[in-house]
């Protein structure tokens, strides 16, 4: 049993430090927008709200609620979902889409903190309320940190480890004071990465007991009907307390929202090809230049869109689980990352459509790739810098160039030699270790795309007598999987913010290597990557900033957790055109709530 925060009541602010009420604050320095703001500037706040849209997602859901990993669930989107703008839940702050990490007032009306940011005091929008009437309270947001503490799952149940005192101060003010293993991002995770709980309408008994029992919110839309697994509409409430609140505005546009659920992507596309899914984001370069010849799209009732976010790279490769004892070598993994041929597949699957990924912050200032490590960052990484190759730290470190043959024998040899180094030898054409066990792993898919990358990395590592199986399972099975580590490769991607924090404690840290339902994927635990991981948490300048995760970057580079495919640099979406959105697109690209249906207006 979690040790819980008891409240303490506080009438007045006598013994509390006092700060002054803002309406937003930042990562960094100052947020964009003045207390004034009305809207923020990526949303048409005229827009007449109505009509409706409808999305399509491949999978199924067997639950309302994301927070527990008991039964291993399958959580309905918009729950608690920031692509379709959190229908259901809301947390205390919410998040501006045009600055690299800035949160504004949403039940939380405005905020207090210190320049130490030694505590946060959230102070309640008076408005608020739940579906059911009854006004958002302190005492809501205290239960629902307890309850998660206690019965949430990662990285929930880890949110109060660094609060020493949760007080209630006055009618409807809640003030968390930090401990030694808080930094300087607690106080914006708090704000924005904690769903509020009703206490009034949820029993802590039987929160664990995952169902589709509809339960109560507070977000601007209730739940009009569900089909298990196939489909779940949402409506508009008309009573919704927060419409009016800057933030809010030009957000939650549709009067409905239903979304369905595919077994299949092809299967989805039809669906959108009929009219039947309104939006369609596309990551396939091959679907995306040819799969559009259909009469609604000659005809202009199907718009493609291309946005260019000013956002990193982020990560999509093939991801060792090192938990495994034959991933364990950073050579091997090395080797194995060196077979893949990215160039065949590029120019074989894809007409050469993408740019190879060479680190987790590409394309940014925060990136190690084109940026060599300077005095400040080599002072962070300290003796870790002695594991980091020449190229790494001078930032030229690039994956091999094939001859895209997809048989290059003087990368193919390179990875072998790797391979022997490692005590790996070619024994009657199969690569095995020195009592005769062959180099052979399971790669996990989850549909068609992955598969099809699968199997040209499949062709690859069979000219090094390297066997390696690919097994595509079911939406169920595969969330269920990856919750419990249960594989010995997968697919992922790794989205790369401008302002990395905490996220990363989850993805790399090791607190979350054992921890089930993490997205420590790679089964990380690295005291060096800790560290920086916590530099980049507690930088106080833009500068130390930048060198922090520069460092980080190289680290995750060096250990070779992550075969590195291609990243798009762009957002491609197909939409009926009935579907409008506004003209600005900000920093973090588009925004699908803030898109509304111009049949309404």
């Amino acid at each position: 049993m979690r040790r819980l925060l008891l409240p303490i009541l506080l009438l007045g602010f006598s013994g509390l430090a006092q700060a002054e009420p803002v309406h937003g604050i930042a990562m960094h320095g100052q947020v964009a927008l003045p207390a004034d703001y009305t809207h923020f500037p990526y949303v048409n706040p005229q827009v007449k709200k109505g009509g409706k849209i409808s999305y399509g997602v491949v999978g199924t859901f067997d639950s309302l609620n994301p927070f527990v990993i008991k039964g291993m669930r399958t959580t309905a989107r918009g729950v608690w979902d920031p692509e379709y703008g959190n229908l259901f839940y809301e947390a205390l702050m919410q998040r501006s889409s045009d600055e690299p990490f800035s949160l504004y007032g949403l039940l939380a009306e405005s905020v207090e903190w210190d320049e130490e940011r030694s505590f946060i005091q959230f102070n309640l929008n008076p408005k608020a309320h739940w579906h059911d009437g009854k006004p958002v309270t302190a005492e809501d947001v205290i239960f629902s940190f307890n309850l998660l503490a206690e019965k949430g799952r990662p990285p929930y149940n880890k949110r109060l480890d660094a609060v020493a005192k949760m007080e209630q101060v006055g009618e409807r003010s809640v003030r968390f004071t930090f401990n030694d293993k808080a930094n300087r991002e607690t106080p914006l995770i708090l704000a924005l990465s904690m769903p509020i709980l009703p206490k009034h309408a949820l029993d802590p008994a039987t929160f664990e007991q995952s169902s589709l029992a509809i339960p109560v919110a507070s977000g601007p839309y209730k739940i009009k009907s569900i089909q298990p697994g196939e489909k779940i509409v949402w409506q508009r409430d008309p009573d919704y307390w927060g419409k009016d609140i800057p933030s809010k505005a030009g957000f939650d546009n549709y009067d409905e929202i239903s979304v369905t659920y595919f077994l299949q992507d092809s299967t989805l596309f039809e669906a959108f090809k009929k009219g039947d899914v309104d939006v369609y984001p596309d990551g396939d370069a091959n679907h995306w230049d040819r799969a559009y010849d259909f009469p609604a799209v000659q005809k202009g009732d199907v718009v493609k869109e291309v946005f260019k976010p000013g956002l990193p790279s982020g990560m999509l490769g093939f991801v060792f689980n090192t938990r495994r004892p034959i991933f364990a070598d950073v050579r091997v993994r090395e080797a194995l990352s060196l077979a893949f041929d990215f160039e065949w597949m590029n120019k074989t699957l894809y007409d050469n459509a993408f740019q190879r990924t060479q680190s987790f912050w590409q394309n940014s200032k925060l990136g190690a790739y084109g940026n060599a490590a300077d005095e400040r960052e080599l002072a962070l990484l300290g003796p870790a810098k002695d594991k980091l190759g020449p190229e790494i730290l001078a930032g030229t470190y690039t994956m091999p160039v094939t001859d895209a043959s997809g048989s290059d024998r003087k990368v193919l040899r390179e990875a072998v030699g790797l391979l022997r180094e490692a005590g790996y030898t070619i024994q009657g054409g199969k690569m095995v270790d020195s009592a005769g066990k062959p180099l052979a792993f399971e790669v996990m898919t989850q549909n068609a795309g992955q598969e099809k990358m699968a199997v040209a990395y499949q062709r690859a590592l069979k000219m090094i007598g390297v066997d390696m199986a690919i097994r595509t399972v079911d939406d169920a099975q595969y969330q269920a999987r990856s919750n419990s580590f249960d594989y010995d490769m997968i697919i992922k991607a790794y989205t790369s913010s401008l302002s990395p924090g905490a996220e990363q404690v989850n993805r790399w840290g090791s607190a979350s290597k054992d921890a089930q339902g993490s997205f420590n994927y790679a089964g990380v635990a690295d005291p060096d990557i800790d560290r920086m991981i916590d530099a980049l948490m507690n930088a106080r300048t833009q500068e130390d900033f930048q060198a922090a995760v520069r460092a980080y970057d190289r680290l995750l580079v060096a250990g070779h957790y992550v075969v590195p495919l291609y990243h798009l640099g762009e957002q491609w979406v197909a939409h009926w055109k009935h579907i409008a959105r506004p003209e600005q697109v900000p920093l973090y690209g588009y925004q699908l709530p803030t898109w509304w249906d111009a049949r309404a207006q």
